[in-house]
C-alpha cells in the first residue's frame, strides 16, 4: 500500500518524484557500442496525445538512431491500439518522430494473435473499428465474420436504437456460417450493438437463429481479448474510455443474464505477460537482423499508466526474476547429481509460450513518464491507506492487484529524460 500512495504525492512544476536515482554518465564510450539492452515504448501519452505529438519525443528519438537513421539500441513500439496495421501505424510513428520506423517495429494489442493457430482456420466473429476484416486476416484468421454483417444477416437483432430498426417485417438472412469463436479487438463505435450481438452469440453458441439455451451459461464459445485499457489519454485535460470499459460492460451484462463469469481464452495488450513475452521476441530479431550478437539481457519500458504500462512491466520482470531462478535451481539440481532438468519446468515448453524461443532478457525496468495517464500532481487523501484498495485498481478483472506492481523503476518528466536515464544506467553512448 505504502509504494501506490507514494505515487500520489504532489508536485509542482517538474515532477518532484522525476528520477529517483542519480547516474553518472558514462564517459569516453562511443553511441555505435553493441547495445545489450532494448527499449519498448509506449505510444499514446508518452510520444502523442491523440493525433498531437508530444513535444519530447522528437528530441528523444533522434538521440537513439546514427547519422544513417539506423536505431543504435533495438526499439519496439508496443502500444494497446488495435484498430489499424501494423504498417499504417508505422507511418505515423515515422512522420511523428522523424525517423524510420518499420512494420517489425511495431507491436499492436492484437499481435500476438498470430501464436493462437487453433482458431485460425475457425469462424470468427470480430468485434472493433477500423479495418477489422484486414486485421484479422493479417494475423491469421482465414474465416471472419464482422458485427455488421452479422446485424445484416439478422436484423431483428439489433433494436436499441430505433432509427435503425427495420421498417418492415424482416426475416433473417441467414447466408453465414455459425460463429465458433470470438475475438474482441477494441472499442466499436456503437456499443450498444456489438454488446447486444456478441452476447446473442455467446448464449446461443454462435447459432442465432436459435433462442438462449440456459446451459450455456456455465459454458460459452472461445472469447479472446485485445486491449485491457480501462482509459487513455487523448487531447482531453482527462482520460477517455478505452476497450477496458466496454469489456466492463460485457462481463456485466453476461453475468446480471447468467449468473456467471465471462470467461476469456486470452487476454492481450499490456499488462498481459503473452504481451511482453512477444515484444521481448521482436526485441531479439531485430537484434539479429541488426547482426548484434551481445545477448539483449535488460528490457526498458517507457510508459505513463501505472494499472498496464508499468503493472505489464513490473508483471514482466517478475516473471524473468523467477524464470532465471528456477533455471538455477535446476542447474543447482543437476549439479548435486539429483538428475536433468524436467521439460516442464520451464513455462516456454508449455501452451502458446511454445511458439517463441525462451527470452534472453533477465530484467524488465519500468518507467512512468508525466506526459499521459499519470498525473503528478494529484494530492494524497487525508487515509491514503484506505484509498489503494481493489475498488480503485482499473486493471482487467483477471488481473489481481498488487502495489509493488504498480511502483515504476524510476519517474521522468518525459520520454526524452526516460530515453537519457537509460542511456546513463547502461553507460551507453552520450546522454546528453
Amino acid at each position: 500500500m505504502k509504494a501506490f500512495s507514494a505515487l500520489m504525492r504532489p508536485s509542482t512544476g517538474v515532477c518532484s518524484r522525476c528520477v529517483r536515482r542519480v547516474v553518472t554518465p558514462a564517459r569516453g564510450l562511443s553511441s555505435q557500442s553493441e547495445p545489450g539492452f532494448g527499449l519498448l515504448f509506449d505510444i499514446d501519452g508518452v510520444l502523442v496525445r491523440g493525433k498531437t505529438p508530444i513535444p519530447a519525443a522528437k528530441r528523444a528519438f533522434q538521440k537513439l538512431v546514427d547519422a544513417k537513421g539506423q536505431f543504435l539500441v533495438p526499439v519496439v513500439f508496443v502500444t494497446n491500439a488495435g484498430n489499424c496495421l501494423r504498417q499504417k501505424k508505422a507511418d505515423q510513428l515515422s512522420h511523428i518522430l522523424g525517423v524510420p520506423i518499420s512494420q517489425d517495429q511495431v507491436m499492436m494489442s492484437h499481435s500476438p494473435l498470430r501464436m493462437f493457430r487453433k482458431f485460425h482456420d475457425k469462424h470468427v466473429l470480430v468485434s472493433g473499428q477500423g479495418p477489422v476484416l484486414d486485421i484479422a486476416k493479417n494475423v491469421g484468421f482465414t474465416n471472419v465474420v464482422s458485427i455488421d454483417m452479422l446485424r445484416e444477416s439478422f436484423p431483428l437483432l439489433d433494436m436499441v436504437d430505433h432509427n435503425r430498426r427495420p421498417k418492415l417485417p424482416s426475416s433473417s438472412v441467414v447466408n453465414l456460417p455459425r460463429v465458433e469463436a470470438v475475438v474482441l479487438f477494441g472499442e466499436p463505435i456503437r456499443w450498444e450493438t456489438n454488446l447486444q450481438l456478441i452476447i446473442d452469440v455467446l448464449l446461443t453458441s454462435g447459432n442465432l437463429s436459435g433462442s438462449y439455451e440456459s446451459r450455456h451459461a456455465h459454458t460459452h464459445l472461445p472469447l479472446l481479448a485485445c486491449n485491457m485499457d480501462l482509459v487513455w489519454m487523448a487531447e482531453a485535460h482527462s482520460p477517455r474510455f478505452g476497450h477496458g470499459t466496454f469489456m466492463v460492460c460485457l462481463e456485466s451484462i453476461y453475468k446480471k443474464i447468467t449468473g456467471q463469469d465471462l470467461k476469456y481464452e486470452a487476454l492481450m495488450g499490456k499488462p498481459s505477460e503473452l504481451t511482453y513475452h512477444y515484444a521481448e521476441f521482436l526485441i531479439r530479431e531485430q537484434a539479429s537482423q541488426r547482426g548484434w550478437r551481445q545477448p539483449i539481457t535488460s528490457l526498458y519500458a517507457v510508459g505513463d499508466n501505472l494499472m498496464t504500462d508499468i503493472y505489464g512491466a513490473n508483471l514482466y520482470n517478475r516473471y524473468l526474476e523467477e524464470r532465471v531462478a528456477r533455471k538455477s535451481r535446476a542447474v543447482a539440481n543437476m549439479g548435486s547429481g539429483s538428475g536433468t532438468i524436467p521439460r516442464d519446468s520451464d513455462p516456454e515448453n508449455n501452451g502458446w509460450e511454445s511458439e517463441l524461443a525462451s527470452p534472453s532478457a533477465t530484467s524488465c525496468k519500468s518507467i512512468l513518464v508525466c506526459t499521459g495517464v499519470y498525473n503528478p500532481h494529484l494530492e494524497l487523501p487525508r487515509d491514503a491507506g484506505q484509498s489503494i484498495t481493489e475498488t480503485v485498481f482499473h486493471g482487467h478483472r483477471d488481473f489481481c492487484f498488487d502495489p509493488a506492481l504498480v511502483e515504476p523503476e524510476s519517474i521522468v518528466q518525459d520520454v526524452d529524460a526516460a530515453v537519457q536515464l537509460i542511456f546513463q544506467m547502461e553507460e551507453f553512448g552520450t546522454a546528453g
